[in-house]
């Protein structure tokens, strides 16, 4: 690397987080950290029609859940600062301002109806170089007129001059070398009529304030980059611009376009990180925290969408990440969401963690269900013996619900159709002689006793599964009864016994 490595995050404040928008931040954080560098998170909130009470709050605790948390961000300013771009406002004009000194951006004060008037006339009316001096604007106007208007402070935009006929090159870390003829580029507005700038002058601006390095983004960004090649170049800092890396999108499902918040509504799945609620209207959209991801799964997932690290390992920690993570392994090619497969790395997460590490997760949702734990060593029990059987957090009070109370029903009609008083006298053999030392001798001592009473075996291991919990579902019905104990385990037998037999 020719120069320290400084990434930047730089979403706008406009409400939940996508979770395409996590993967661009997950990727600065991983490159900082492979190369020793700082992860910067600035909020680009120039847009202020769009801002949204509370969004850079709610994208800061996203970062936090993830366990990327920048080095640098408003909340923890550096040398670099301010951090929000609103709080930048004074500079920017400073350097379109220049731009238009050097020829390169000149002031427009067409109005909104003189645009809509030129839009009912031009299908798909682009302001550039074949209509600039047909407009309202320091290029068709005299000097004195420009400053008269100027003077009465005439509301009017900053554009840039986009040249004619060149070819705009540079490489992408992704892409290779990538190329735009600038004819087929307008001339971008670079700062508002209020003052504040667009992303397209303020990337710029504030990526070489802030000495960005490089500039990990969403490939839906690369019909802008002409615009920023040549704003490096013409305010004389070409040599400072950072390299560039135009991330693939992260897909639909069936792989036809850009995964939207429409298609998680449409096909029941989250694609926010975090549950995110409109201040406006109240509505809650689901994020994966709530709908039980654990934070390492989904950090997880996201990295192995559109990057491998050339092997077939599926399964990373967040340090492994830092280590094996390189730019050359991210894929030009969009990466297809696929639901079912983060779901399986949500599993596959579950069943490597501890109960120490599960248990306050685990908590969390038998708590929301209603579900009073008095004994900690009992529940990490319990989670040490369920965890293979849960996809999602919640899974957990379904697996686990029967151990803190006896079941209130019964799937009775799987047991009723072969009940008979002889099944009934062998269960309360059984209950009467009950040990439960260990689920090996247990099981032992329930199929010889099964073998006396002149039964299979299987025929009685529903019935008391059944009995324990409620239904046709759960780990290993000696287990289960090992960690019920003798007295709990007896008393489910024979209230169930009562049940079966009316």
């Amino acid at each position: 690397m020719d120069k320290k490595v400084r990434v930047r995050f730089a979403p706008s404040p406009t409400g939940g987080l996508h979770l395409g928008g996590v993967r661009t931040a997950l990727f600065n954080y991983l490159f900082a950290r492979k190369h020793n560098g700082t992860f910067v998170l600035r909020v680009e909130d120039t847009d202020q029609n769009r801002f949204v009470e509370g969004a850079e709050e709610y994208i800061v605790k996203c970062l936090d859940w993830c366990g990327i948390t920048p080095d640098e961000s408003p909340d923890k300013p550096g040398a670099y600062g301010p951090y929000r771009q609103s709080e930048r406002k004074l500079s920017y004009r400073k350097f379109a301002e220049q731009l238009i000194s050097d020829g390169y951006a000149y002031y427009a004060f067409d109005t909104p109806e003189d645009l809509d008037e030129k839009r009912k006339v031009i299908p798909n009316f682009q302001y550039g170089q074949s209509t600039r001096m047909e407009m309202r604007n320091s290029l068709t106007l005299t000097v004195s007129e420009v400053e008269e208007l100027l003077a009465i402070n005439t509301p009017h935009v900053i554009r840039i001059k986009v040249p004619e006929d060149e070819i705009v090159h540079f490489n992408d870390l992704i892409r290779g070398d990538v190329s735009f003829e600038t004819s087929i580029v307008d001339d971008k507005v670079l700062l508002k009529a209020d003052g504040m700038p667009t992303y397209h002058l303020a990337v710029v601006v504030d990526d070489r304030a802030m000495e960005i390095s490089h500039a990990f983004r969403g490939e839906e960004w690369l019909p802008s980059a002409p615009i920023h090649i040549l704003l490096w170049k013409y305010l004389g800092w070409e040599a400072d611009m950072p390299k560039w890396a135009h991330l693939p999108l992260i897909l639909k499902p069936d792989g036809h376009g850009k995964l939207s918040k429409r298609d998680g509504d449409r096909l029941g799945f989250p694609v926010y990180a975090m549950n995110w609620t409109d201040p406006k209207t109240g509505d809650v959209t689901k994020g994966f925290k709530e709908m039980g991801f654990m934070p390492e799964a989904f950090v997880n997932m996201l990295a192995l969408l559109g990057w491998n690290d050339g092997t077939d390992k599926e399964i990373f920690t967040l340090a492994e990440l830092e280590d094996k993570f390189s730019v050359e392994r991210i894929s030009k090619a969009g990466a297809k969401f696929d639901f079912e497969k983060a779901k399986w790395y949500n599993h596959e997460w579950i069943k490597s963690q501890s109960a120490t590490h599960l248990v306050a997760g685990v908590l969390t949702e038998l708590t929301k269900a209603g579900i009073e734990v008095n004994n900690g060593s009992f529940l990490n029990k319990i989670i040490d013996l369920i965890k293979d059987r849960c996809t999602l957090m919640p899974d957990f009070v379904a697996q686990s619900s029967y151990f803190f109370a006896a079941p209130s029903e019964y799937d009775s009609a799987s047991v009723k159709p072969k009940w008979s008083a002889e099944k009934a006298a062998f269960f309360e053999a059984y209950a009467e002689n009950i040990k439960l030392s260990n689920a090996v001798d247990e099981e032992a001592a329930f199929k010889a006793l099964a073998q006396e009473k002149g039964f299979k075996p299987g025929e009685l291991m529903l019935p008391f599964r059944i009995m324990l919990v409620g239904g046709k579902f759960g780990p290993g019905v000696f287990d289960i009864a090992i960690l019920l104990g003798v007295e709990e385990t007896r008393s489910r037998i024979a209230k169930a016994i009562t049940i079966f037999n009316n």
